[in-house]
């Protein structure tokens, strides 16, 4: 039997690729930064949070600009050599963009921005494969904070659970997550709904970069010619 016609699959939206127009959009942004703020620096993230850091990017939009995206546009962008560097001893910070990492162009003081850094912290909570902070038991009974429409659900996330007279119960000891080890999914669901919070997003400096000098703020940089003189 043919295939009906009113049948054919239509697609409602297009996701345009980002091409060279994006890529070149950073670069000369990167250029234009390099220019017009005194400092650069390059920091690395974990647990990153979107939407907080989007909250941390916009409290320094007046005195900073923030690049996080491909290394390898940023590297090209600064230059990656003494030869095709856009501004004399840059490629430094070029050679330190490697892994989760990022770049604030900025005009505040060395001490403004280390205590920012320092001080920034967010906790929230963990996600599948990240590394438990600790160990999370529930004993065996009721557990109160529950209500008894959420008995189905936290069956289905492995515990075993059953009702007793409306109220949510475990019927033997059950370990949530183990330390150091990581997270199922069923796990991060479990904790979510415990209100457990292992998660803690954070930006570490790595290098700083003015017109006058480079500082490095890690130990030694693995597979990196970078020097600091």
């Amino acid at each position: 039997m043919p295939k009906s016609k009113r049948n054919k699959q239509v697609t409602l939206s297009k996701t345009k690729k980002k091409g060279r127009d994006h890529k070149e959009a950073i670069v000369n942004g990167i250029k234009e930064a390099a220019e017009k703020y005194e400092c650069v620096y390059v920091f690395s993230f974990e647990n990153m949070r979107n939407q907080k850091f989007k909250e941390f990017r916009e409290q320094l939009k007046s005195s900073s600009r923030f690049f996080l995206g491909s290394n390898k546009v940023m590297q090209v962008a600064l230059g990656r050599s003494a030869a095709d560097e856009i501004s004399p001893g840059i490629h430094k910070v070029s050679k330190l963009l490697r892994g989760d990492a990022g770049m604030v162009f900025t005009n505040l003081s060395k001490e403004e921005v280390e205590r920012l850094f320092k001080e920034f912290e967010e906790y929230d909570f963990a996600r599948t494969g990240s590394l438990a902070t600790e160990k999370v038991d529930l004993k065996e009974g009721p557990l109160e904070q529950f209500t008894h429409e959420m008995e189905p659900f936290l069956r289905k996330q492995g515990m075993p659970v059953r009702l007793n007279k409306g109220v949510v119960e475990l019927v033997s000891d059950f370990v949530v997550c183990e330390e150091g080890k990581s997270l199922s999914p069923e796990a991060a669901r479990i904790l979510r709904l415990m209100g457990i919070k292992m998660a803690t997003f954070r930006l570490h400096l790595i290098c700083r970069w003015s017109r006058d000098d480079f500082e490095l703020y890690i130990d030694g940089p693995d597979e990196s010619d970078v020097e600091c003189s």
